[in-house]
């Protein structure tokens, strides 16, 4: 019973999260607010958001591709098309259920490509420690353009602390947590052991990358899959007047937000919009424009998703039949 109760919730909750913040936000609005979101969504290009989808859909390709560099080593050389399918049937099922697309897209190529559900799953869990690692770079980067913001948290000015800032957060910072994680080490407790054991699984995952016989191929790809990702939200800027001249840096911060936001609930529903439009008012962006911004970005990235996973669903098993 409370194993239901645990799936029930792993499931419901992120969605109901997500409800919650689209009503709450959305009865904070006046009508004016409403009127000059409209007026946004109205008057926006988007040919601009046709860009970032096309920008989306060569990462999604890319993805696919690489996956192939994971499977080879192993004996298996899977049909592209069928990597495609797979991977964006992923990012579907992850909408509804969290982590599902990854299980499913290890079923779908055992079930068409004949390779075993634990290596493919394997491979997939591989794929994320390379992600993991682009994330915190792209993080890192967002720390670092953004000093001066972080220093006016920190000290009272933003002249030479900015400097006292940089080598707090990327000098003391790595220093303290590497000190933590030796400790760490040594600890029994059965938490901090997972959580050790967790990080020790990344650093092997890194140095496996390292060991693959196409791994700058591998590494290519990668890079590629997260400047895609950046350009998806950067071409969205031109969309709307008001975030045309944002800085590379609130770019950055911007897209940063929103990715973290989408590990709170599925796919970001609520969640996204919120707060990439916190972000972008930070840089100055009118309330109004930024809300429009972030509800466009999230609802074309969705579409997206759900059109293209959805053929890949409906085509996949007829594909096959046809390659028999």
């Amino acid at each position: 019973m409370i194993k239901k109760l645990k799936k029930i919730s792993f499931i419901t909750l992120p969605i109901a999260l997500g409800v919650f913040l689209i009503w709450y936000s959305l009865s904070k609005l006046t009508d004016n607010d409403i009127q000059s979101i409209e007026a946004s969504f109205r008057t926006a290009n988007y040919w601009w958001v046709v860009l970032s989808l096309i920008f989306g859909a060569l990462s999604h390709l890319s993805r696919a591709y690489r996956w192939q560099f994971l499977l080879e080593p192993l004996g298996y050389k899977p049909r592209l098309a069928n990597s495609i399918m797979a991977v964006l049937i992923a990012y579907l099922l992850n909408l509804v259920i969290p982590r599902s697309g990854e299980i499913a897209r290890a079923a779908s190529i055992n079930k068409y490509e004949n390779i075993p559900f634990k290596k493919a799953f394997g491979t997939i869990v591989a794929e994320r420690v390379a992600d993991v690692i682009m994330l915190l770079s792209i993080i890192g980067v967002a720390f670092f353009l953004q000093t001066k913001l972080i220093s006016s948290y920190i000290f009272k000015d933003e002249g030479e602390s900015s400097v006292y800032s940089k080598i707090l957060i990327f000098g003391v910072f790595p220093l303290f947590v590497f000190l933590i994680y030796r400790f760490l080490k040594k600890s029994k407790n059965l938490i901090i052991v997972k959580i050790v054991a967790f990080i020790n699984d990344l650093l092997d995952g890194v140095k496996s990358i390292f060991k693959m016989k196409k791994k700058w191929e591998f590494i290519f790809h990668t890079i590629f899959i997260w400047v895609m990702y950046v350009l998806m939200f950067y071409a969205v800027t031109f969309a709307l007047p008001e975030t045309t001249n944002l800085p590379f840096a609130a770019i950055i911060v911007g897209f940063v937000v929103g990715g973290l936001s989408m590990a709170l609930t599925n796919g970001g529903l609520g969640t996204y919009p919120v707060f990439v439009a916190s972000a972008l008012i930070l840089y100055n962006v009118d309330d109004n424009p930024a809300r429009a911004f972030g509800w466009i970005m999230w609802t074309a990235q969705t579409i997206m998703v759900i059109v293209f996973g959805g053929l890949s669903f409906l085509l996949l098993p007829i594909y096959n039949k046809y390659q028999k």
